[in-house]
């Protein structure tokens, strides 16, 4: 039998389709178009794969087995329909919103008679009326003409007629309206049929207002959604100023119960009584069953059979909803309950961490990308990019730490045999003897999830395939029985609480309500305007084209020395979502803007400000359409695709720095449960594949004073610290030199609140030197080799002095791929770098090392270069991409591959650092001393 935990993935949408057309067969029974949908209904139902019962072998590093669909999910963050807004905008504003824009002269404005909205009873009933009148005259009319009658409208469709949008007044009209109203007096929410108008004059001014605490409102709102949903409330109107109230009075692991919702609800009343009446029968019962069924009832015994057959379907539709109701109330439960045993445990972690992390303990390491389903849908070879982090498994570097980690790929005997050796490093570089190897087997475990080829059309991170793979929770069980343990996970996704709920183990990360609140580009933007941290001029929470057209024409009037802008939708990642336009260099009325610009003196306060708000509209739809440029050219071929979903997921506009030089820099921070913030690492962004796409770094960062970033982090730390952010997470910066002032600028760009890429190779570079990064002073150190160590005694002979670290600093990217990857075995690519001069020198703590994923395609790897001076290191990192290229690419060979824009970004950071050699001996002396390094 299928697992009624199946039901979650299952479209909701799918039941009430099949509500419809029961409807439908039951008016007209005899008409064979309206019962052809029913051969299809199990078509979409897709059962997991069952694979033969094999036996375990003895002595086994992958565990396998069964798994099942995503069971719990973070609340979704509130979005806007695309569709009901592109309508709103044009049918229901009309004719008088362009003369309120001013795009028309007011001698042409004309009246458009809106068309009556009816409401969903109503339009059923007409319904109804006309084909009963239909039905009556049958005797005179064809049979295919039955067949002529128009589907009930969806529910989505009638919400869409519902919305509108408010008009966009001009800066003036904005004033005059602030001064005259108050801005608490209307923050009102009306929630239809169980979802709020997000783009409501209310909802959008209680929005503005309470950004601060806007995590709180949101979770708030979704619960009173889900209650006048199940309650089936045609309309409810939502108090928002004591909404904003009563939701920051909730903590993390609090819900409010229906009393809580029910003191926000102005039509109370109303609501109460349906909630009255709900009680005796399901609460997801959908009105229009009720209606129909309360019809053929009235009828009494002179239904006919038609009646009786279409009383059938409705009570086999009312248990299916009963069914659906009772899933929905356990998934609920299970919900809360791994909510309540998360909260119970971090607390636990907290008050014992200065214990637990000096202890004995194993570290549970779960690499996975909780991205929402329609991104991970996105993500090409998302389990390679999932296993691209076993820098994690260098946390043996403690000697009191065991780690277990999660792998989504089946390893090879031979893969598993080179980290083994790879680890085994660690005792060689302290002796100095590369015979000097240890086996560390028993202090790390590779675990594979039996269920990740289970559902192979389903694209499930790795927290739920781990979820539905009961064996290898098992082996994790036994491998933490008796010892203290805890979970260090990837990108939030609600699957690593029940995995740590079914482990008992608690998790170092971020609960919900704060994943939630920091994980989108708009809520990124909110944390860096509370910590008060320079960020680039722009705006965010776009959800409409008015409202993105406006906002970028104030953006481009106030920032005229801005020449690129960046478009990034909220949920995206790795730069995928990004876009951008060089907007001056093709707006007709640039030059005009700037010369009205230097002709007033007070340009803020002059009536031309408005007549070029108005130009910059009128140009800006077509410039776009025409100049925009999506990163991701495979998944946004063009602009109106883009948009589409950069308006339905949300984004933001930020200007790119005008500068001919501008250095990406990423800095990785830790807050402990105690509350202790640190920075474990930062490095400056390489870009393989265009200025907007990170594809590697170089540990550490040397591109800004590392007193001017420390500050920003910690103010930064410290407000993720009081929205509830716990574990690890990055901030990205971009540093350049303001082009009039002459001094460097650096904003704050974006937060990922997850275990970085970056992390991972820094953990496996001090790994491999046994050295220490102290991000304080951004100076790499490792002990020196036996030949610095022996010279430095003859001449401190008589001394006790212990003898100074080498600095040391390595370029390192998990990103690289090439095609000609696939055609050559790991031993042979191995051996023919080791002839080349490729390869690590343990004596002396530097050299190259290869990060190998999979062993299937083999078309992705990951390289670590290390050294003393970042210019020969850069070099080395070039020259080992050349040879790999060399050794793998026949004559005339034609492939994909990243390789040479690499060796391009690469080569241009040499002449950049070149130049910097010899600018800033004199002007900073840190800086250059990290350039003589």
């Amino acid at each position: 039998s299928v697992p009624m935990q199946l039901f979650e993935n299952y479209p909701f949408s799918v039941f009430q389709q099949q509500m419809e057309m029961d409807i439908k067969i039951m008016l007209d029974p005899e008409n064979m178009e309206n019962k052809v949908g029913l051969k299809h209904q199990s078509a979409e139902t897709r059962l997991p794969l069952i694979a033969k019962k094999k036996s375990a072998p003895k002595c086994q590093k992958i565990v396998k087995g069964p798994r099942v669909p995503n069971l719990w999910s973070f609340p979704a963050f509130p979005q806007v329909d695309c569709a009901s807004l592109l309508v709103g905008e044009d049918t229901a504003a009309g004719t008088l919103s362009q003369t309120g824009r001013r795009f028309i002269l007011p001698a042409a404005k004309t009246t458009l008679q809106t068309p009556p909205a009816l409401s969903k009873a109503g339009l059923f009933h007409e319904f109804h009326r006309q084909h009963r009148k239909s039905a009556e005259a049958i005797s005179g009319t064809s049979s295919s003409s039955r067949g002529n009658v128009a589907p009930l409208p969806s529910s989505s469709s009638m919400a869409a007629a519902r919305k509108t949008k408010p008009v966009w007044s001009y800066p003036a009209q904005q004033l005059e309206l602030a001064q005259t109203q108050d801005p608490c007096s209307d923050w009102d929410t009306v929630v239809c049929h169980g979802t709020a108008e997000q783009k409501a004059p209310g909802f959008l001014a209680l929005q503005q207002h309470s950004h601060l605490s806007w995590g709180s409102i949101v979770a708030f709102l979704e619960q009173a959604e889900e209650l006048v949903k199940d309650l089936a409330v045609p309309s409810a109107t939502i108090d928002g100023k004591k909404l904003a109230r009563v939701a920051s009075e909730f903590g993390l692991p609090e819900n409010p119960n229906k009393s809580d919702i029910l003191s926000v609800i102005k039509n109370r009343s109303a609501v109460e009584k349906l909630f009255s009446h709900s009680q005796g029968g399901s609460e997801m019962a959908d009105p229009e069953i009720q209606r129909v069924s309360r019809c053929l009832r009235a009828g009494g015994a002179a239904r006919s059979r038609q009646q009786e057959w279409a009383s059938g379907v409705i009570a086999a539709s009312w248990r299916c909803w009963n069914h659906m109701a009772r899933v929905k109330n356990s998934l609920k439960e299970s919900r809360r309950r791994h909510l309540e045993n998360f909260s119970v445990r971090a607390k636990h972690l907290a008050a014992n961490w200065n214990r637990i992390r000096t202890s004995r303990r194993t570290i549970i390491h779960i690499p996975s990308l909780g991205y929402s389903q329609r991104i991970r849908e996105q993500i090409p070879d998302l389990a390679v990019q999932q296993n691209m982090q076993l820098g994690r498994l260098c946390d043996i570097l403690d000697a009191n730490v065991d780690v277990i980690y999660i792998c989504p790929l089946e390893l090879s005997e031979e893969l598993l045999r080179y980290y083994s050796k790879l680890l085994g490093l660690r005792a060689a570089p302290r002796a100095g003897h590369p015979q000097d190897t240890r086996d560390l087997q028993d202090r790390f475990n590779i675990l594979t999830p039996e269920a990740i080829n289970s559902f192979p059309e389903q694209r499930m991170c790795l927290a739920t395939q781990l979820k539905y793979s009961p064996r290898t929770l098992q082996r994790i069980r036994v491998l933490t029985q008796g010892r203290e343990a805890y979970m260090v996970g990837g990108v939030p996704h609600a699957d690593e609480l029940a995995v740590a709920d079914v482990l008992g183990v608690p998790v170092l990360g971020s609960g919900p309500r704060a994943a939630r609140l920091c994980r989108t580009k708009s809520g990124a933007k909110r944390v860096f305007a509370a910590a008060r941290v320079p960020t680039p001029p722009g705006e965010r929470d776009i959800h409409s084209k008015e409202q993105m057209i406006r906002a970028l024409s104030q953006l481009i009037l106030d920032n005229m020395e801005v020449q690129r802008w960046l478009f990034k939708v909220n949920e995206e990642c790795g730069g995928n979502g990004t876009a951008y336009c060089d907007v001056v260099s093709h707006l007709e009325c640039y030059r005009w803007l700037r010369e009205e610009r230097h002709r007033h003196e007070v340009w803020s306060e002059s009536r031309a400000r408005e007549l070029a708000l108005v130009k910059i509209s009128q140009e800006l739809p077509g410039l776009l359409a025409q100049h925009v440029q999506p990163v991701n050219e495979k998944r946004f071929p063009t602009w109106e695709k883009f948009l589409q979903t950069f308006l339905s997921q949300g984004g933001v506009i930020e200007a790119f720095p005008f500068s001919g030089s501008v250095t990406n820099v990423t800095v990785d921070m830790l807050i402990e449960p105690t509350g202790e913030i640190q920075i474990v690492s930062s490095g400056d962004q390489l870009h393989a594949e265009g200025p907007l796409q990170s594809s590697g770094t170089t540990i550490p960062q040397r591109s800004v004073d590392p007193a001017v970033l420390n500050s920003l982090c910690w103010k930064i730390g410290e407000t993720c610290k009081s929205e509830g952010v716990v574990g690890y997470f990055s901030v990205d910066f971009v540093a350049f030199t303001h082009p009039q002032t002459m001094e460097q600028q650096v904003w704050a760009t974006d937060l990922d609140l997850c275990y970085s890429d970056q992390l991972a190779l820094t953990q496996l570079v001090l790994y491999l030197t046994d050295g220490n990064l102290d991000c304080g002073s951004s100076c790499l150190e490792a002990p020196p080799g036996p030949k610095k160590v022996q010279s430095q005694r003859v001449q401190d002979e008589g001394t006790r002095t212990p003898p100074p670290g080498s600095p040391r600093c390595a370029v390192a990217s998990s990103q690289l791929w090439h095609c000609g990857l696939s055609g050559t075995s790991y031993n042979v690519l191995l051996q023919s770098c080791e002839a080349r001069g490729v390869g690590f020198d343990l004596q002396e703590k530097q050299g190259t090392v290869f990060i190998l994923y999979e062993d299937q395609k083999r078309h992705r790897l990951g390289m670590i270069t290390i050294g003393e001076h970042l210019q020969g290191v850069l070099l080395t990192f070039a020259r080992n991409l050349f040879i790999i290229h060399q050794e793998i690419s026949a004559p005339n060979m034609q492939g994909e591959t990243n390789f040479k824009m690499a060796i391009q970004e690469i080569e241009a950071i040499l002449g950049v650092t070149a130049e910097n050699k010899l600018k800033l001996e004199e002007e900073q002396p840190w800086e250059a001393d990290a350039l003589k390094e």
